[in-house]
C-alpha cells in the first residue's frame, strides 16, 4: 500500500511542478492576469506563488517535511480560488461558469492536499518512501 502511496504523491505533486514551472516561465502575462483580477504586482506574486507551489510538490513527492509542503499547496489553493476565480463577481454566462468551475477545482484539489496534510503529520515517521517525517 506504501507504493500505492508513493505513486499518489507523485502523480498528485506533478501538477504542481508543471503549474509552478509556468508560472515562472510565463510571469508577465500571468502577471498581468493576475493583476486584471486585483491581486498588486502581479508578476511578483506569479514569480513567489511559482516558487512556492514547486516547493510544497517538491516536499509530498520526496517527502521532505511533506505535511508542511501540503499546506504551503493548500494556502496557494485557496488564495488562488478566492482571489483569482473570484466567480461570484462575473456576469451570469459562458466566463462565469468557467470561472466557477476554476474555483470549484481549487477548492477540491485544497481539500485533497488537506488530507494529505493530515495524513502526514498522521503517519509521521511510519510513512515509508519519505526522506524526512513530519513537521507537526
Amino acid at each position: 500500500m506504501e507504493f500505492v502511496i508513493l505513486i499518489g504523491r507523485i502523480m498528485f505533486g506533478a501538477l504542481f511542478v508543471a503549474s509552478g514551472l509556468g508560472h515562472l516561465s510565463q510571469s508577465a502575462s500571468m502577471g498581468r492576469y493576475a493583476e486584471s483580477r486585483g491581486v498588486p504586482r502581479g508578476r511578483l506574486a506569479t514569480q513567489v506563488s511559482g516558487v512556492a507551489i514547486i516547493l510544497g510538490a517538491a516536499s509530498v513527492i520526496l517527502g521532505i517535511v511533506p505535511d508542511l509542503g501540503a499546506l504551503v499547496l493548500v494556502a496557494f489553493l485557496l488564495g488562488t480560488a478566492l482571489l483569482i476565480h473570484k466567480f461570484w463577481t462575473e456576469p451570469e454566462g459562458d466566463v462565469r461558469m468557467m470561472a466557477q468551475t476554476q474555483f470549484m477545482k481549487d477548492i477540491a484539489l485544497a481539500g485533497a492536499a488537506l488530507v494529505m496534510f493530515g495524513f502526514f503529520a498522521e503517519a509521521g515517521d511510519a510513512l515509508r518512501f519519505t526522506m524526512t517525517g513530519s513537521a507537526f
